[in-house]
């Protein structure tokens, strides 16, 4: 209507008659000026065209509701999931990120730590521990900030936790000068392995597919500094308590003239032997404790053991050597290098990943000691063994069913670790047992599948 009474304005009366049929008796006609006006043409054009514009927005918006409605199902269907995934964790809402037992358990940890590197520097008093105080200051002010606010990652702190550990343990128990005593430590990690000098089937027959062997390792022992040795596991491939000994090389060899000794009174004695950890050290057998988180310590001369606990340490194959193929049983593995004795494990509490702790034995008092613990972030069952070189632990995995290779190295003097080797070990058959390295004569020893195998390594 107001359209129409736009247009009479505009025209006359008769000709809106004629345009519209309209008669004059018709109400909603009125009166108008007989003075003739020009009908504009460009604004009725421009009105046409926002019409059209409006016609074509309302049709996109049309179909964009018709699109929303029938995605509207899948979204609800998104949105109900993520609320479920979400459910277990509501309660963060309420007391963060971080609970309070975990934060106490952190500045726990950081007391010991401060305790450990204001002893160290009161002995040291050098750049070193100077650095390593400032650092673990800075640690505690990051705690403090946790402690108010979920901004600083739990995990990153660990993680600085845990190298700020191997650093103070690194300071704290190697002098520096302590590759000094063999030159070719200096030179830096393993560079190449030769193919197998030594190659014989365990005396026992190759049936006896788990086990240990290898020559007396203790460098400063004149005495027993030939005997070679072999223990292969005789009850279900993951127990034993029998140690066979050769004096000489010769004799090892030829399977003659060897001593045997019964550690333990039977296979599930406590101070029996579990797993294929073991190493022969000056004039004791040191190994992994049957059902424990133990290394023992046999003493060939008095036949007496003696045994200590480590901290967390996994066991009854909770974290075993398993790259490819998982070797029952080989939680703990004690090692020999130039630095003296390792106990190699995992721990929860490092999520599995390996642990190399440094072994003491106090002639005196008579008993074996933990003295440091290094932490490395490399998950144990992804490694097939591993052993330690010049104070640097050593890891192997799977290749084929003829080769292993040491593909990952941590060195406990620096706290670097390097996961770029590629240094080929040769085999006969596919499983591995253990691997040991030994500092007197510098090679490596393989118990493979029964096959007992010896490499040179080059540094």
């Amino acid at each position: 209507m107001l359209f129409l009474f736009l247009l009479l304005s505009l025209t006359d009366g008769a000709e809106a008659q004629r345009v519209f049929g309209l008669k004059k008796d018709d109400s909603c006609i009125c009166e108008v000026n007989s003075t003739v006006w020009m009908f504009p043409a460009l604004k009725y054009e421009s009105v046409l065209q926002q019409i059209h514009t409006c016609e074509a927005s309302l049709s996109n918006l049309q179909q964009q509701v018709a699109l929303s409605r029938q995605r509207l199902p899948q979204m609800e269907a998104q949105v109900v999931e993520v609320w479920k995934r979400l459910q277990p964790h509501q309660y963060l809402q309420h007391q963060g990120l971080y609970t309070e037992l975990t934060l106490r358990q952190l500045d726990h940890e950081l007391q010991q730590l401060e305790t450990h590197i204001r002893e160290l520097h009161k002995q040291l008093n050098n750049t070193d521990t100077h650095t390593l105080y400032t650092q673990v200051d800075k640690l505690r002010s990051d705690v403090i900030r946790m402690q108010t606010s979920d901004s600083v990652n739990m995990k990153t702190v660990r993680e600085k936790l845990r190298l700020l550990k191997n650093n103070v343990e690194s300071c704290k128990s190697i002098p520096a000068d302590y590759r000094g005593v063999d030159r070719y430590c200096l030179k830096g990690l393993i560079r190449s392995i030769s193919d197998p000098v030594t190659t014989k089937v365990v005396p026992q027959g190759k049936s006896y597919i788990s086990g240990s062997w290898g020559k007396q390792a203790q460098m400063s022992s004149e005495v027993q500094k030939n005997l070679y040795w072999v223990q292969p596991l005789l009850s279900s491939h993951i127990w034993t308590n029998m140690l066979r000994v050769y004096q000489t090389y010769q004799d090892f060899m030829s399977s003659s003239n060897h001593r045997d000794f019964t550690v333990a009174s039977s296979y599930s004695d406590p101070s029996a032997v579990e797993g294929p950890g073991g190493v022969l050290y000056g004039e004791a057998l040191y190994y992994h404790c049957y059902r424990s988180a133990e290394v023992c310590r046999y003493d060939l001369n008095t036949r007496r053991v003696h045994r200590v606990a480590l901290p967390g340490a996994g066991f009854n194959n909770k974290f075993p050597y398993c790259y490819y193929d998982c070797r029952s049983n080989s939680d703990v593995d004690v090692e020999a290098d130039e630095t003296g004795l390792w106990a190699l494990y995992a721990t929860v509490g490092n999520h599995g990943n390996l642990a190399a702790s440094r072994l003491v034995w106090d002639a005196e008092a008579e008993s074996l000691n933990v003295t440091q613990t290094w932490r490395t972030r490399l998950f144990k069952k992804a490694a097939s063994n591993a052993f330690m070189a010049c104070g640097v632990l050593y890891a192997t995995r799977y290749v084929d069913e003829h080769r292993e290779e040491v593909f990952y190295a941590f060195d406990t003097a620096t706290g670097r670790e390097d996961n770029s080797l590629a240094l080929p070990l040769e085999k006969i058959a596919k499983g591995v047992s253990s691997v040991s390295y030994n500092p007197t004569n510098r090679q490596i020893y393989m118990y493979n599948d029964g096959y007992l195998l010896a490499y040179q390594a080059h540094y």
